[in-house]
């Protein structure tokens, strides 16, 4: 029986057309062999393959100056392919492995991530089923806390860094190297849920790890009652019950109009329940007067726009694609907080209902 192609990263990326110059979002799956790329995550057919054997990748690619963070593949057949990220450690995670599993391919080797059993050996006897059950244990067991970080709190949680303390204490691992992998294992097969933008973005393959041993790394059990709620200054505007969830981050951006096409300012509020980024009017109101709905969506960072001669625009823009293929175009005041919108943006998008 012929072995199903690994998985090895996926996610949204903003794909150029074979045709024409248009660019849209694509759920992308980089497997073994090729990269496939479905119109919607959902989808159970690829609008295509990209072969790999024999293919190669270029980055920076710089054969589209207004579009940040693109990479090409060339296919045997000299055909290109362009795929452009939200940010820069995006792009470089999906160009390294990308440019690893070609070098597997033509050398025809098995695609194998850096931590792996024949590096660190692990006791076969090792249940991992066993190993949660112990880990939940009230009296032994991991201790579940309240954490806050960056305005916002994380009930029932805990550090990566209690994990391997945890793990060495218990005498499951000999070192706390070992311990990731172990961690890693767990995180894998869904014992372990990573909490918090620095975990989300390890287990989503832009470290060199899945699991952190980081005190600023949280995790939860996933039946453990696990929530996160945000908290603001007497100075944020008070929102209206209807909106629930955690306010993720909020801020002024210039906004550009649909139909008219000129910039305002509006005061954007990101939430991961529901999934939207909702915009004010920043002299005060707490009707919003829209909202752009996140869930499925692609966000990118943009270097510049032709229609922007009626209005200064600085070069700190991002442009969000929704699933129905709406774009928005927003700036920043500065590279740092576009590309910490960017990140917000694609948590929320991931993980918001």
């Amino acid at each position: 029986m012929e072995r199903e192609p690994m998985r090895i990263r996926e996610g949204y990326l903003v794909k150029k057309g074979s045709m024409f110059n248009t660019w849209k979002p694509m759920w992308v799956v980089l497997l073994e062999d090729g990269i496939e790329f479905y119109k919607r995550k959902a989808d159970n057919s690829p609008k295509g393959m990209i072969p790999l054997k024999g293919s190669s990748i270029h980055s920076p690619c710089q054969d589209f100056g207004k579009r940040m963070f693109v990479f090409k593949v060339t296919v045997a057949k000299q055909q290109d392919h362009f795929f452009q990220a939200a940010y820069l450690e995006e792009r470089d995670a999906w160009v390294r492995d990308v440019k690893k599993a070609i070098h597997c391919i033509d050398g025809g080797q098995r695609f194998a991530r850096k931590s792996t059993r024949k590096s660190i050996r692990l006791p076969e006897t090792i249940n991992l089923s066993a190993l949660y059950l112990s880990m939940k244990d009230p009296e032994k067991g991991i201790k579940e806390l309240k954490l806050e970080k960056d305005k916002r709190v994380f009930n029932h949680c805990f550090t990566g860094t209690c994990v391997i303390d945890w793990l060495v204490s218990s005498s499951s691992i000999r070192n706390r190297k070992e311990g990731l992998l172990l961690a890693s294992s767990l995180l894998s097969e869904g014992y372990l849920q990573p909490a918090g933008d620095t975990s989300k973005a390890a287990a989503e393959g832009l470290s060199d790890t899945p699991f952190l041993d980081l005190s600023d790394a949280y995790y939860y059990f996933p039946d453990s009652g696990f929530f996160c709620e945000g908290y603001s200054s007497d100075d944020d505007v008070v929102l209206k019950e209807e909106f629930r969830g955690t306010i993720v981050k909020q801020g002024c951006l210039l906004k550009q109009g649909h139909r008219r096409k000129n910039w305002k300012v509006r005061k954007f509020v990101l939430r991961d329940d529901p999934a939207y980024l909702h915009y004010y009017d920043p002299a005060g109101g707490e009707e919003p007067l829209g909202a752009i709905h996140l869930r499925g969506c692609v966000v990118t960072a943009v270097e510049d726009m032709p229609d922007n001669k009626k209005y200064d625009v600085d070069n700190i823009l991002f442009e969000i694609i929704t699933a129905n293929e709406i774009h928005y175009y927003l700036q920043a005041a500065s590279s740092t907080e576009r590309t910490e919108w960017i990140k917000a943006i694609q948590s929320v998008a991931r993980t918001g209902k």
